[in-house]
């Protein structure tokens, strides 16, 4: 993992980051760049081929003895880091899980009442992925069910990150069936506040909660928690608001997003997918994804910079760990949907 100290929690996963170069792109171009169906068509196909051999082998990455489920490998969660944005990612591009591939999934997952609220919403996310109710679950090995659901409602936010925050408000708000019990420590419109309070003065927000930390990719992520919770509170829609804005600012030349570290751009494939899903949560911003330059002198726009990322074999360039990057690249081009705008977003499921 790279030694930045500022590192930022991409999606429902890890801290994890690329802190790659972006690719090549002629910034001096008298047009954005975009990308076309067919080449959008061709990355998504390699990248799917790519994590289709992955899940039937186990591995996080073909040149790895990496395993994606493993509770000797991984003993606190039994999955790599990038798991439930693995498995969505699948989903999103019609993949049929098999019931030994589903058994493989339930065997490694270490998960129970007693886990922290960033391993309950990644393996709510997980497990609906692979159309398993993450309400009435059995754990292995354990004797009863337990609704992942509540535990996860019940589990104080106050002195979570906004990143595990956003983790939260997105998992109890993936499914419109599920219910918040009756001792909850939160709803969806407390913790919609919560997320609100540590937005910075730049609109933006950052894993430390400092303005001079603020990043692309905890700030998507509140974006998209934000939405998906819909409140009512006007702070709440005018901060998700106001976050995209800070996604306009943030876009670097090349197209890409990323995080800066010691005076230096770090572009890379995650946080691009981030910022692209965080602009599909609005109409009129959904359009900057691939239509038009959100500011002069961009060379590409998002999806062309991000899917620049594909490599011939379906690998993402740079990723340290290839079952965040498929999950993050996948679900941002399921969030573009080939230009066809929908207010269901990515981690929707009902």
């Amino acid at each position: 993992m790279l030694k930045a100290k500022k590192l930022m929690v991409s999606s429902l996963t890890a801290i994890l980051t690329l802190g790659v170069l972006a690719p090549v792109v002629d910034v001096n171009a008298a047009s954005v760049k975009t990308a076309s169906k067919s080449y959008q068509t061709s990355k998504e196909k390699k990248l799917y081929t790519y994590a289709k051999k992955m899940m039937k082998q186990n591995k996080d990455g073909l040149n790895t003895k990496a395993k994606l489920f493993s509770k000797k490998d991984y003993p606190k969660t039994g999955a790599s880091a990038g798991y439930s944005d693995f498995l969505l990612g699948l989903k999103k591009q019609g993949y049929k899980f098999s019931k030994a591939q589903k058994n493989l999934v339930k065997k490694n997952l270490v998960i129970s009442a007693k886990s922290d609220p960033a391993d309950l919403s990644k393996a709510i996310i997980g497990l609906q992925a692979i159309g398993v109710n993450p309400t009435t679950y059995k754990p292995s090995g354990a004797k009863k069910n337990v609704n992942l659901v509540s535990a996860l409602y019940k589990k104080s936010m106050t002195k979570q990150t906004v990143n595990v925050q956003s983790q939260a408000l997105i998992a109890v708000s993936s499914n419109k069936t599920f219910k918040k019990p009756s001792k909850a420590a939160f709803s969806k419109n407390t913790l919609s506040t919560k997320i609100v309070a540590n937005q910075q003065s730049n609109n933006g927000w950052a894993y430390n909660n400092t303005v001079a930390s603020v990043d692309s990719d905890t700030t998507a992520m509140a974006v998209t928690a934000l939405t998906m919770g819909k409140s009512s509170n006007k702070k709440v829609t005018a901060a998700a608001k106001s976050g995209r804005s800070y996604l306009k600012k943030a876009i670097y030349k090349s197209g890409n997003f990323g995080f800066t570290y010691a005076g230096k751009e770090n572009p890379n494939a995650n946080s691009t997918a981030e910022a692209i899903m965080a602009l599909s949560t609005n109409k009129t911003a959904f359009n900057l994804i691939n239509k038009k330059a959100i500011k002069s002198g961009q060379a590409a726009t998002p999806l062309k910079a991000m899917l620049g990322y594909v490599q011939t074999a379906g690998t993402v360039k740079g990723a340290y760990d290839m079952s965040l990057a498929y999950g993050q690249v996948s679900l941002a081009a399921s969030a573009y949907n080939h230009a066809k705008y929908t207010n269901k977003l990515v981690y929707v499921f009902k």
